[in-house]
């Protein structure tokens, strides 16, 4: 099948990994390197969590749901991401090369895939590129690092925020937290009662929506911007 260059072009140029890289490497990366592009219709699941990372996944047209378990499986979080967006390039390499996230399509969604091979070889041939992928996982790496050393809030509701932050990828889009009002407050540290009557005030504000054991946020940037 030919390639659709123009459009290709276009697409990776969207993609954090390529900017800065001249227009003529741009033309000889297309030239020289295995894309695979897929679509998938709504429903699918495109990764499923404890699934080798053999690539780099990039979603450029759509948008997926992503779900996450804790360890002892007590409760999930789940994630709307729009593209472009790069999935835990952090996988690749280090101790642990799997998904920790299961990706299903939210509606009709189009990937694109690079696989570790094709990565070294152009970390090795395009030194912007290799920077490029080094400040994607060094900046996730410095977040992570200096989450334990951020002041701990005192306020109830400060704690429910902190705990929502740090267990979403995107500090922006809608959320979905399946967990039990217990298991929340044990948690943060507060009573239950205290727990409950936080998140119904909450809700009251427009900023959450509760059902049996799901904490729904619509947009996450709201709960910040009303509590800094």
């Amino acid at each position: 099948m030919e390639r659709d260059f123009p459009r290709m072009y276009d697409t990776i140029q969207r993609l954090p990994l390529f900017l800065g890289i001249g227009v003529e490497d741009i033309s000889d990366i297309l030239g020289h390197t295995k894309f695979d592009f897929r679509s998938y219709q709504a429903g699918h699941q495109v990764i499923a969590e404890g699934e080798v990372c053999s690539g780099l996944v990039f979603l450029i047209g759509g948008q997926l749901h992503s779900s996450v378990s804790s360890d002892d499986h007590s409760y999930q979080v789940e994630e709307v991401l729009h593209s472009p967006t790069l999935l835990q390039p952090e996988r690749l390499f280090g101790l642990t090369q799997r998904y920790t996230h299961t990706y299903t399509a939210d509606v009709k969604c189009d990937l694109m895939m690079i696989s570790k091979d094709e990565i070294l070889r152009l970390s090795d041939t395009y030194p912007i590129f290799r920077t490029n992928l080094l400040n994607i996982i060094t900046t996730q790496a410095q977040r992570l690092w200096h989450r334990p050393w951020r002041r701990q809030p005192f306020e109830i509701r400060q704690k429910i925020l902190r705990f929502f932050s740090d267990h979403c990828d995107k500090p922006a889009g809608a959320k979905t937290f399946i967990i039990k009002m217990q298991t929340l407050s044990t948690i943060i540290g507060e009573s239950r009662l205290r727990v409950s009557q936080e998140l119904h005030a909450m809700e009251s504000e427009g900023l959450i929506h509760l059902t049996r054991e799901r904490i729904t946020i619509p947009a996450m940037e709201q709960l910040f911007s009303t509590n800094p």
